[in-house]
């Protein structure tokens, strides 16, 4: 069929074909980063319709959505000498597409890298309490050290979080050891602490009956009455001398007075 075609209309087909492969559709988040004839072209491309002249351009295609990387477990011995697993996740994103391309031969492999290093040594220089209880602190401190050694790269670390901390078993015995030790040490105090409100409201008690004699009498009559609540028991209780003192004087001064008459 081409035999039937002019040079030309053939050259122009060339053409044509050439021009249509040379158009690239890059997407909302994508940019282009060109090469040409070897040589960085320092403005990227994209959105939209873009035209790479192959050969003479050559294209990277580097997305600018954040990027979600999983550090694999890593054994870190903490200041304290306990062996533990420790895992994280690492929020970025790409800021200067031409650097992440140039500065570096596989950004996503170099940011993972750096990630797994810089683990290591920071919670190496902790101590276990650190690492369990000051979990925020220590995230801030690993973000700042990676944007820190990523921004040559164009890269933004935005979030680190560190997600698991696999500990020995031995070590988790005997933080339940503490941790048991530390609540019974609480319940102690606490009831040490009520013993000694309850004795001083008690002598505070024992001040004021001290005041009225009778009054001892009248609250050791509601006791009884208390107790007496239960049919199913027999009360055996003493009577007191002092009561007694005082009905048999009074008895007394009446048959004296009576006789005297």
């Amino acid at each position: 069929m081409l035999g039937f075609l002019s040079p030309f209309a053939f050259v122009l087909l060339i053409v044509a074909f050439y021009l249509i492969s040379s158009v690239n559709i890059l997407k909302e988040y994508e940019r282009g980063v060109i090469f040409r004839l070897g040589r960085l072209v320092p403005e990227t491309k994209g959105p939209g319709i873009i035209f790479v002249f192959w050969p003479i351009d050559k294209i990277e295609r580097v997305s600018l959505r954040t990027i979600v990387l999983d550090v694999p477990p890593q054994d870190v011995i903490t200041r304290d000498n306990v062996s533990v697993k420790v895992n994280a996740v690492i929020y970025f994103r790409v800021m200067d597409p031409p650097r992440a391309i140039v500065e570096v031969e596989n950004y996503m492999y170099a940011t993972s890298q750096v990630a797994q290093t810089t683990l290591r040594s920071v919670l190496g220089q902790v101590d276990l309490d650190h690492l369990l209880s000051e979990r925020e602190q220590l995230n801030s401190q690993l973000q700042e050290i990676l944007d820190a050694r990523t921004d040559p790269w164009g890269i933004k670390v935005t979030l680190v979080e560190v997600k698991h901390v696999d500990l020995p078993q031995e070590m988790i015995r005997a933080i339940a050891k503490q941790a048991e030790a530390e609540r019974e040490k609480r319940a102690k105090i606490i009831h040490a602490e009520g013993e000694a409100q309850a004795s001083q409201r008690l002598a505070e008690a024992a001040t004021v009956l001290a005041e009225e004699p009778i009054a001892v009498q009248l609250r050791y009559f509601q006791t009884l009455t208390e107790v007496a609540g239960d049919r199913s028991s027999t009360i055996v209780f003493p009577l007191p001398m002092d009561l007694l003192g005082s009905v048999l004087g009074q008895k007394g001064a009446g048959t004296d007075k009576s006789g005297g008459e």
